[in-house]
């Protein structure tokens, strides 16, 4: 089977070599960040198109390989008909989602966000929609108390592969089965950007637990402003150092041994500082 692979950096990388591995790659589209799947197309001698494939520029690539099969993971533009069509079986992606739940961008931080106990990834057909194609395979994945964004981008990783090959192998066998998705179901989330990441200390201490581990390291983290600085938070706990309800939430109950913030529900503790280095508290 001729696979096409539209790629970019971590998840993509992974699964580009896995898929290089068990199958032809007649090609390989990605952006200009990716140097590592780069390099690899370089070493592999693999046709690579690098860059914004909208206004045909892909689709012109394209038509000069033989695709059967284009599988989207983790790349970074959306991609226009001409090019979603070229395929002589079918284009499709993996979101990391249980489609049509969580359409849209970062949809594991926006489910730790949300507070919810599973995630998962979707193989779904690409069309003109975001996120609405049919779906061919889903896996569900935990979401445990303790994990961040980036555990669970682990735990994709580890399953992106499976995934993609069970798709591939159904579609060599010519048992593809598509189920269309419940619009009706359907929630939306939008990109986020590292503006969005500050602490709203009217939150209860539960919401903010999860948004702070939601955005953890490697992700650009939780924040929030003192004496005009911006402190980086990784990690917090529950703590039941005590509190006047009628206090500011957000006030600094205490600075040593360790930074202690009142919410409306209860007190934390700051036990991850990124940029502890600077001596806000002092």
């Amino acid at each position: 089977m001729k696979v096409g692979l539209l790629v970019s950096v971590g998840l993509g990388l992974d699964t580009l070599v896995k898929v290089n591995e068990s199958y032809q790659v007649s090609c390989v589209f990605t952006d200009r960040n990716s140097l590592e799947i780069i390099s690899f197309c370089e070493t592999n001698q693999l046709p690579i198109f690098i860059g914004n494939p909208r206004g045909s520029k892909g689709f012109r690539f394209a038509k000069n390989h033989e695709i059967e099969v284009l599988v989207s993971v983790n790349y970074l533009f959306l991609i226009e008909d001409d090019l979603i069509d070229y395929p002589s079986i079918t284009t499709f992606n993996l979101h990391g989602s249980l489609l049509p739940k969580y359409r849209g961008r970062t949809p594991h931080v926006w489910a730790i966000i949300n507070n919810e106990k599973e995630t998962g990834i979707t193989a779904h057909q690409i069309n003109k929609g975001c996120d609405t194609g049919g779906i061919i395979e889903q896996l569900k994945i935990t979401i445990n108390p303790e994990d961040t964004g980036a555990d669970i981008l682990e735990k994709y990783k580890k399953n992106y592969f499976p995934l993609v090959k069970r798709v591939l192998d159904k579609i060599e066998s010519d048992n593809l089965v598509v189920t269309e998705q419940n619009n009706g179901e359907a929630t939306y989330f939008g990109k986020r950007t590292p503006d969005d990441g500050e602490i709203n200390w009217d939150w209860t201490k539960e919401r903010i637990n999860n948004w702070i581990r939601a955005q953890a390291s490697p992700y650009p983290g939780a924040f929030f402003h003192y004496k005009n600085e911006k402190v980086i938070i990784d990690k917090i706990k529950y703590s039941s150092f005590g509190y006047d309800y009628a206090d500011e939430n957000g006030k600094i109950l205490a600075t040593s041994p360790k930074v202690l913030i009142k919410t409306p529900n209860g007190a934390i503790s700051l036990e991850i500082i990124r940029n502890k280095e600077n001596t806000f508290f002092e």
